[in-house]
């Protein structure tokens, strides 16, 4: 039975995906504890509620990074988490701490990576003029939104599309492949080598979602 650790700054929308996809798919896995870097975090009524165990590590108590990354492990460590999933969870890591979970902690950032990273990607790639923007899972490494890519998903952008729109669509997609990415690890079907990801046995690790979000799935 795997343990794993999500952390949350909001609302944890892809949290809550997680949770729900691992009760009814019955994943060998047990969420043990939601985290979150701010007090009023809403998803962290969504965990208590569904009998998660919720802790708050409020980064506006340490005066820098480290201090704060270093208790956040301490944490984290205590619910010896066999994988620790960043879902929308707003803070730049330190080296250090992305070294100590290296190979086992998974992040969703909102574009087709290497495209877009940082913030403000859905308005980025309406200003690119992209026909396809998307989301992407990958293992997190000290390079921000850089690393072993899991799974992508692909939306087409359309006319009249603004961020709000587009953010939207995307959104959607993934609920569909955080989950899939996290069950994979769960089920121990993941290999890293260098900055490629093996899935085994195979099956797509892409989703290409048509003007209805989910299509494709």
């Amino acid at each position: 039975m795997k343990k794993l650790v999500i952390l949350i700054s909001g609302r944890g929308s892809n949290m809550e995906a997680i949770v729900r996809a691992c009760a009814r798919e019955g994943w060998p896995a047990q969420v043990a504890a939601v985290i979150a870097n701010r007090p009023d975090a809403a998803g962290l009524a969504f965990a208590t509620s569904h009998g998660i165990a919720t802790a708050v590590v409020d980064h506006r108590q340490f005066p820098d990074r480290d201090s704060f990354d270093a208790a956040l492990a301490q944490v984290i460590d205590g619910f010896a988490p066999d994988l620790v999933v960043l879902a929308g969870f707003m803070r730049v890591l330190t080296a250090g701490f992305v070294d100590h979970y290296a190979g086992r902690m998974l992040n969703v950032h909102p574009s087709l990576l290497p495209s877009f990273p940082g913030l403000k990607t859905h308005q980025r790639a309406l200003d690119a003029g992209v026909r396809l923007h998307g989301a992407s899972v990958h293992f997190v490494t000290s390079q921000l939104d850089y690393g072993p890519i899991v799974v992508q998903a692909a939306v087409p952008v359309e006319t009249g599309d603004t961020p709000a729109t587009l953010a939207e669509r995307v959104l959607a997609t993934e609920h569909i492949i955080y989950p899939r990415a996290v069950r994979w690890f769960v089920e121990g079907r993941l290999a890293l080598d260098g900055l490629r990801v093996t899935l085994t046995p195979p099956e797509p690790q892409w989703l290409f979602a048509g003007h209805t979000a989910g299509e494709g799935a």
